[in-house]
């Protein structure tokens, strides 16, 4: 059967992608003690400050059993601080300490043209803006009824722009 072969499975290259990027990430990650996974989690707390574990869940396409972990781990790191809601007991919430918000211009990132040369070398790669991704998530829905994460919105980007480019299946 063709379609069990890994060449023909359309996650395997978004899959190959995010992971190398992610490794990308890793040098800048080490520097601030944290994880890919940690390192986005921070980055939702650095954008709102605080809200629960489930709409933390949605946001990143995490859950509970994989963000549980990696709230305590952050916790104990003195980053975050859970706690329950006075309202309802079943609704946990997690909040910026100061420490994790001292953390914030340490854990800005920005992709480099040195981090692209690197990408290139090592295979064929492009970029894609904000509203490159939304487009790209919109169609992966549309044409594979699955709705991506924005790594793979942007690895699925890339995808089609090599594709253009070297007239490739």
């Amino acid at each position: 059967m063709e379609q069990l072969k890994l060449k023909s499975l359309f996650c395997f290259p978004l899959y190959a992608c995010s992971k190398e990027v992610v490794r990308l990430y890793r040098p800048h990650l080490e520097r601030l003690g944290l994880t890919y996974t940690q390192y986005i989690v921070m980055v939702v707390f650095w954008e709102r400050g605080i809200c629960n574990v489930k709409e933390l869940g949605e946001q990143l396409f995490l859950d509970s059993g994989t963000l549980t972990p990696v709230l305590k781990n952050l916790e104990a790191k003195g980053f975050v601080r859970r706690f329950r809601s006075e309202e309802d007991e079943r609704v946990l919430f997690v909040e910026l300490t100061e420490k994790g918000q001292q953390l914030k211009e340490e854990g800005i990132y920005q992709i480099t043209g040195e981090m692209l040369e690197r990408l290139q070398s090592e295979f064929w790669a492009g970029c894609c803006n904000d509203a490159g991704t939304a487009v790209a998530i919109g169609q992966v829905w549309k044409e594979h009824n699955y709705l991506c994460d924005t790594h793979t919105g942007v690895a699925w980007n890339v995808a089609q722009q090599y594709k253009a480019a070297t007239g490739s299946q």
